[in-house]
């Protein structure tokens, strides 16, 4: 059998094919019975609209355009799958981008959502401002920002506490005795890199204690940085007692790092890490991290995208989402500040 036609439903149902267009597109002034028989055919025969020809009619695609900043990097693919759940579950289909933390790269994407007619997008951006969303706007297409934010607050965002989750997971290293504390951080010019170092600053600040700039380094979320970062402040003397790193990706280069170093966890350098990858369990000692709800910034981000869509002129909505401490070997509250380092090694990569 071939794709079955609104003029077949209209066959079946006894009306015209105008009166079936006007059901299917909820239309008002058909009559109750009218409407009951079109719908009672199209399941019958087991009509589905065709995604071409509602383009043509409304100038707009059913498809959700995706920026993520970093394909690679295994904390966006739970991100992903819940906004295609989401997007599936509601008749549309997702147009996936990866920007590589390149801000052209981002902005020849945007410019194409708006050539294809998109109906709305979702941008992990690469930098909070500089952003070009004229076109989108011009277009009417709506924007939300998920996991870092734009400078322009009519933008809707799904976001996690970054400050909050920061301050706690240092915290965590300050309650098991731990006063000299390094970090390796996304740069500033990334939302999340600047609100975690705020949560680092405000923990410290809270115990009278301040950071110290030889034991901060920002770099992109890549390895390769994570790698020669921790180097860098590890190889210096003295060394920080534990390491706050601020990305999962900048934590399997540390990670690399302290191995070529020949130290351990925790009994040369404690280390917490934001981002919870399946790995990090199990690796010997567990690290201690401080997880994202990944899926739910995802799902999150694609239901308030339909809210938008459903009412355009709604007041811009910002959902800010909790992390979770999970505490595991990586440090240890019995080393203490004065413990000379060194004393306890573990086995593995740490």
């Amino acid at each position: 059998m071939g794709r079955v036609r609104i003029v077949d439903v209209a066959r079946r149902a006894g009306v015209s094919s105008a009166t079936v267009s006007r059901v299917l597109a909820n239309k008002p002034y058909v009559r109750p019975e009218l409407r009951q028989r079109v719908l009672a055919a199209a399941q019958e025969l087991g009509y589905r609209p065709s995604r071409v020809a509602r383009t043509l009619r409304t100038q707009r695609a059913r498809i959700i355009g995706l920026l993520i900043s970093d394909i690679e990097n295994p904390f966006f693919t739970s991100l992903v799958r819940a906004v295609e759940d989401v997007a599936y579950a509601h008749d549309y289909a997702v147009f996936l981008c990866n920007t590589d933390e390149n801000p052209e790269k981002e902005q020849l994407y945007l410019d194409l959502m708006v050539a294809e007619r998109v109906t709305g997008v979702l941008i992990s951006p690469t930098r909070e401002q500089g952003v070009d969303c004229q076109g989108l706007q011009q277009a009417q297409i709506p924007l939300v920002a998920v996991d870092r934010r734009l400078r322009d607050r009519r933008v809707d965002t799904v976001v996690v506490d970054n400050v909050g989750g920061a301050r706690r997971l240092v915290e965590h290293l300050l309650d098991d005795g731990y006063r000299e504390i390094g970090a390796i951080l996304p740069p500033p010019t990334i939302t999340s890199g600047r609100e975690r170092y705020q949560g680092l600053w405000e923990a410290l600040h809270h115990r009278g204690l301040e950071p110290r700039s030889a034991w901060i380094r920002t770099g992109p979320p890549v390895q390769a940085e994570g790698y020669r970062l921790a180097r860098e402040i590890l190889g210096r003397h003295p060394r920080p007692q534990a390491l706050f790193v601020g990305n999962n990706l900048l934590t399997m280069g540390a990670l690399r790092a302290i191995r070529d170093l020949g130290l351990s966890i925790p009994g040369d350098v404690a280390l917490v890490a934001f981002d919870d990858m399946d790995w990090m369990a199990l690796v010997n000692p567990g690290l201690t991290v401080m997880a994202q709800p990944t899926y739910e910034l995802g799902r999150a981000a694609a239901e308030l995208l339909l809210r938008r869509l459903e009412d355009p002129d709604r007041p811009v909505e910002e959902v800010l989402l909790t992390p979770e401490l999970r505490i595991r070997q990586s440090c240890a509250p019995h080393l203490g500040a004065g413990r000379p380092r060194g004393e306890v090694r573990a086995s593995g990569q740490g």
